[in-house]
């Protein structure tokens, strides 16, 4: 059960870290930043940001951190699912 949570709520910090990537806009484009410009900012590849969005994978504390702070945000704004 305790498993099955875990799983719940990684799913659902992918999403808020989802949520946030696309209200976070490039200067250059106008558009939001892809999980490659992400990965890039924080020092991780591409596909790792999206196992991370998808909830399919574990990340490091420092990561997120690095999330948060390239998205603008305190870190628990990523733990905030009630916005999602």
């Amino acid at each position: 059960m305790e498993k099955e949570r875990f799983v719940t709520e990684r799913i659902l910090l992918g999403k808020r870290i989802t949520q946030l990537r696309n209200k976070c806009i490039n200067k250059d484009t106008g558009k939001p930043i892809s999980q490659e410009e992400l990965g890039l900012r924080v020092g991780l590849v591409k596909n790792h940001i999206g196992l991370i969005e998808r909830g399919q994978t574990n990340t490091t504390v420092e990561a997120l951190f690095g999330i948060a702070k390239e998205l603008n945000v305190n870190i628990k704004m990523l733990f905030n699912f009630e916005e999602i």
